[in-house]
């Protein structure tokens, strides 16, 4: 008998986590008397008097330093690990960023720092065991990978037990110095001298050198051998398509690093300091602690399906549904109405679209925002922000959104642009599970754009992009059954030329370095930019690459967006040295067994008793996947497949996940009545005859880069 509810399993991607280690510390001494026996009865002279003795503890280092990104590095774990290896410390920094640490007395110098928190690490040494400051910024963390032996800062905490004389002062300051002299026309810009980076006493609070820190952003990327950096400065750009303004190097560079170009001093006058930045997002986690029905009411607004708003059902309704006082003073002007992103204003409908509709969901309530940090200038002025939501379920997420000053208040503006799309880079663990020695690692960047559609058929006849590195548009199609747009291999609107994705791949290596053959030769299915880049093209792409969108409509003129990315793609090296989410190795079983003559799941004829949703968890309700250490918790889990008969036209379904989910299900989900991968009647059931071959764990990092764990069910020869 065909199954019907189908049991399966997935895992998903990267990031770095720390073990901890109690500090160090204490120390003691002891009292002793010299007791005198009873005198003998004579008339000698008395005893000498006896002299008490005190033996003084030890004075222990203090180190003491500011963890900071320009923003505080609040709740972050510091660890200190010295020459022998030993963790001597371990703590969490404030508020402000700032720690302290009591060394003891075995300590031996140098010392590794490290502070961690979720998937961003920062690093930092001394050559001291003596205490005293050492910060743990992006700059720090330059200067420890080039005095790593591999470029990975991680690698110091090792390198220093066999090579201890690699980390002196002298060293430090060799490379203190040539990065200053490389940031010197930003310095001059800000009005700043000289930056002591690692033992300079500073405040997050964009005064001094927190300034310089607010002012740039930096990557540093091991690749397994060496690790690729760049420094950005967030200067107001002449055009939301200028270049950034940027310096690249490699550890493995013999040259001295280069300097940054002149800067004016205008460029970089208006940057957000930290605490304007923190507190708009504290503003917003007061909005979103209301009840809903306080946040929303009014003539229109109504509860999802008719009735009065409650807090207990979603709402629907428009900008003037707004009512709280906290939730309307996050616009400019105090306006929601103000506000207008990727096509929609602040409101929400009965298919959930629109800006800002948290405010009118009642599973929003409670959402807090934080890990606000400046990332760039729009031409307007306007500034870009990264920043985290973690929801009352413990869902968390990273995204990015647009704010004014406004007499010193940050306002929320949106982009202003008619249609919903993004573009950020794509880090690609492919795993085939019936054919393992074709499973790969892609690079690339997801160009999401909505497949906006009025009664049920999509409004684009096509989207034309133009990419940073190449004149060659890339072109995209509505495709019925998928909710995004699908890019075409050939820029034509024919079968077989067309597939259900939206990655534009820039290259790719087998996991099996065994393996040399050509990646995009054997996934035909997929789309590759030929030819592929190599890894030193990839990482010559520098972090803010702008990006042109043009949308065709099917009437009317065409529409040009542009796009800026926080980070690049990462190289393949580059994602070799991240943690992935992985299937138990039960859920693998389970999928070899299930798929591996067809490659892939079919459903059968729809029941209620039962139905044909997708279970991705293993027998018995188990775990599905499973996140190992450094591994970023998947907050998406999707499929693609087919539609029974002819033309097999694909589809894709996903729901959302919490970041201690570890099994989901899936419902079907039409895209209009073009689309008949759903059951007609059983609406939430996929239809008989339906299949799907690929599933994927996904999640967004704290830089904007989409970490995407597949499970191929296909097969390749």
């Amino acid at each position: 008998m065909q199954p019907h509810t189908l049991k399966i399993k997935a895992g998903l991607t990267t990031a770095l986590l720390l073990s901890l280690a109690a500090c160090g510390g204490g120390g003691g001494g002891s009292v002793g008397f010299a007791v005198p026996t009873t005198p003998p009865a004579t008339t000698a002279a008395p005893a000498a008097p006896v002299t008490e003795t005190t033996t003084t503890p030890p004075t222990l280092a203090k180190l003491d330093g500011v963890a900071a990104t320009g923003a505080a590095f609040a709740g972050a774990t510091v660890t200190v690990v010295d020459q022998t290896g030993t963790t001597v410390c371990t703590t969490t920094t404030d508020a402000a960023g700032a720690f302290s640490c009591t060394l003891p007395a075995t300590t031996k110098a140098p010392l590794a720092i490290k502070a961690s928190r979720d998937d961003h690490i920062l690093y930092s040494t001394t050559a001291s065991a003596a205490g005293g400051i050492a910060n743990v910024t992006p700059l720090t963390t330059i200067i420890v990978s080039q005095l790593s032996p591999d470029g990975n800062p991680a690698s110091l905490a090792g390198a220093i037990q066999t090579n201890p004389s690699s980390v002196t002062t002298a060293t430090i300051q060799t490379q203190v110095a040539e990065l200053v002299a490389a940031l010197k026309p930003l310095l001059d810009a800000l009005g700043q001298g000289a930056i002591d980076v690692m033992a300079g006493g500073f405040t997050a609070n964009g005064t001094g050198q927190d300034k310089v820190l607010d002012a740039i952003s930096v990557s540093v990327q091991p690749n397994g051998s060496s690790a690729n950096i760049e420094i950005t400065v967030k200067t107001i750009p002449t055009s939301d398509g200028a270049a950034p303004v940027s310096i690249a190097f490699n550890t493995a560079d013999t040259a001295t690093t280069p300097t940054l170009p002149p800067i004016a001093a205008s460029a970089v006058a208006s940057t957000p300091t930290p605490a304007v930045v923190a507190a708009l997002f504290d503003r917003l986690t007061a909005c979103y602690a209301l009840p809903l029905t306080q946040r929303v009411g009014g003539s229109g607004a109504l509860a999802q399906g008719g009735g009065a708003v409650t807090d207990t059902t979603n709402a629907t309704g428009t900008a003037v549904n707004v009512i709280a006082p906290a939730c309307k003073t996050l616009f400019v002007g105090d306006d929601p109405a103000t506000f207008y992103n990727n096509g929609y204003a602040v409101g929400r409908d009965s298919s959930n679209n629109g800006s800002f509709t948290g405010i009118f969901r009642q599973g929003a309530t409670g959402v807090t925002f934080d890990r606000g940090n400046f990332e760039f200038v729009r031409s307007s002025g306007d500034f870009v922000l990264s920043y985290r939501t973690i929801d009352r379920f413990g869902g968390t997420d990273n995204d990015t959104i647009i704010a004014r000053n406004v007499d010193g208040v940050l306002k929320l503006v949106g982009n202003n642009y008619a249609y919903r799309a993004s573009v950020r880079p794509y880090s690609e663990d492919r795993e085939l599970v019936n054919t393992p020695n074709f499973s790969s690692f892609t690079t690339g960047y997801n160009i999401s754009i909505d497949n906006k559609t009025v009664s049920n058929a999509s409004i684009f006849s096509k989207v034309e992009v133009t990419s940073p590195f190449s004149a060659t548009k890339i072109v995209f199609y509505p495709q019925s059954g998928l909710s995004f747009l699908a890019l075409s291999k050939d820029g034509t609107n024919t079968a077989g030329q067309v597939i259900s994705s939206s990655i534009v791949r820039l290259g790719g290596e087998f996991q099996n370095k065994a393996n040399s053959a050509s990646v995009s030769a054997a996934e035909t299915g997929i789309y590759f930019v030929s030819p592929s880049y190599t890894e030193a093209q990839i990482s010559a792409i520098q972090n803010q690459s702008v990006w042109q969108l043009e949308f065709f409509p099917t009437s009317g003129p065409s529409v040009i967006q542009t796009y800026r990315t926080v980070s690049r793609a990462q190289t393949i090296g580059e994602i070799r040295q991240l943690a992935f989410v992985q299937a138990t190795p039960v859920q693998k079983a389970e999928l070899i067994a299930g798929t591996s003559a067809a490659g892939r799941y079919t459903f059968g004829v729809p029941s209620v008793g039962d139905p044909n949703i997708i279970d991705f968890s293993s027998e018995g309700n188990l775990d599905a996947w499973m996140l190992p250490a450094g591994a970023l918790a998947p907050t998406s889990f999707s499929v693609i497949g087919r539609v029974a008969g002819p033309g097999s036209a694909s589809f894709n379904d996903s729901t959302g996940l919490t970041s201690t989910q570890r099994k989901a299900i899936i419902y079907c989900s039409s895209q209009g009545s073009a689309d008949l991968h759903c059951d007609p009647t059983l609406t939430t059931q996929y239809a008989n005859g339906s299949s799907f071959h690929l599933l994927e764990l996904w999640a967004r990092s704290s830089r904007q880069v989409e970490v995407s764990k597949k499970l191929a069910l296909y097969k390749l020869q």
